[in-house]
C-alpha cells in the first residue's frame, strides 16, 4: 500500500529530501515570518 505508517524515506537516508518547502528550517522562517507580519499589523492597527 502507498502512504500510511512507516512510508517515506528511512532516517538518515542519503536519498531523502534535503532542501527545499519541506525541511526543518523551511518552516521555522515561514514561522518566524508569521510572526513578524503580525507584530507588523498590530503596529498598524495601534498607529491608526
Amino acid at each position: 500500500m502507498h502512504g500510511g505508517k512507516g512510508s517515506g524515506a528511512p532516517k538518515n537516508n542519503k536519498n531523502a529530501l534535503k532542501h527545499g518547502t519541506y525541511t526543518k528550517e523551511a518552516f521555522q522562517g515561514r514561522a518566524e515570518l508569521r510572526g513578524l507580519i503580525a507584530e507588523a499589523q498590530k503596529l498598524i492597527k495601534e498607529l491608526r
